[in-house]
């Protein structure tokens, strides 16, 4: 079996109170059946790093689960402002850590290499120095000019979609890519969710495609549907219509409560939940084919 397991086995393994969470996905990707199933596990005190927050994190925070959020843009992509969490981080029940999402990158990139930190170069957000004790400056030993470091960053876990792995985590991800790697290898523990699980020799085939390697890797779960409302390239596309009504429910705490009770609370798992959104929306996100051209890695 290798290291498949449920969903629920590997949030109960692998997270706990207090912990640094990275859910990691860029746009697509992003893993929204382990944020609801971290919330159905009722688990508290987390510090949630994400580059951009998304209503997943806006949904954890809602259900009690956070306690201080690490980031580099929060809002509902496209459509506004994170209401409710907005709200809690303006009544003091949310700490926040703020960078651009150059210093996130480099800070994983740091925690990844095991390094104590990074350079980077100036990205015009002088006022996150202001404002954000781990931006700090030191003496270039070549030119002798200031330069903006930043620490690691090393999640207790890190939490990956991607499309497909074989049993013992092999992970291929294709389409947009963003900080996967870099939080994965940054982590203490990797989970991994997948949309299809393959044979081994279906990853070896197309080598380059392989983003995550099982020596990293934990647990792997099959989740079909797992970023929705966000998208998988070639499985189904974003759900945008949700993205916008999203904006209306987050208005209030209340309303963001209801959903959690129906859509989180009220499911226990991933199939179910996918089930419940109905055949009207799966038609509506399914995507037609469109096949890359064969690569010829020639004989070995």
């Amino acid at each position: 079996m290798g290291k498949l397991c449920s969903l629920k086995e590997a949030v109960s393994q692998y997270v706990h109170d207090g912990d640094l969470v990275y859910a990691a996905g860029f746009t697509h990707l992003i893993p929204f059946a382990a944020g609801h199933e971290i919330i159905r596990q009722g688990r508290k005190n987390l510090t949630l790093a994400r580059a951009t927050p998304d209503l997943i994190y806006e949904q954890m925070a809602a259900a009690g689960c956070a306690r201080k959020i690490i980031f580099s843009y929060m809002g509902n992509p496209g459509v506004g402002s994170l209401r409710n969490l907005r709200s809690l981080v303006e009544k003091g029940l949310l700490e926040i850590e703020e960078y651009s999402h150059f210093a996130m990158i480099t800070r994983l990139q740091a925690g990844a290499s095991g390094l104590p930190f990074l350079p980077m170069n100036e990205t015009g957000a002088f006022d996150l120095e202001n404002v954000n004790p781990n931006f700090k400056r030191v003496t270039d030993p070549y030119s002798g000019k200031s330069v903006v470091v930043v620490p690691p960053l090393n999640p207790d876990v890190a939490i990956i979609h991607a499309q497909r792995a074989d049993i013992n985590g092999n992970a291929q991800i294709w389409g947009i890519l963003g900080e996967q790697k870099e939080a994965a290898f940054a982590a203490e523990h990797v989970i991994l969710t997948v949309e299809e699980i393959v044979p081994e020799d279906v990853i070896r085939s197309d080598p380059n495609r392989t983003i995550i390697p099982d020596l990293i890797v934990d647990a792997v779960c099959h989740v079909p549907f797992c970023s929705h409302p966000s998208y998988t390239q070639g499985y189904y596309d974003r759900d945008n219509e949700f993205y916008l009504e999203w904006d209306k429910i987050s208005e209030t705490s209340e309303s963001v409560q209801q959903y959690l009770d129906e859509w989180v609370y009220g499911v226990p798992d991933r199939d179910v939940y996918w089930k419940k959104l109905g055949e009207t929306t799966h038609s509506r996100l399914a995507v037609h084919e469109q096949m890359s051209v064969p690569v010829n890695y020639g004989q070995y």
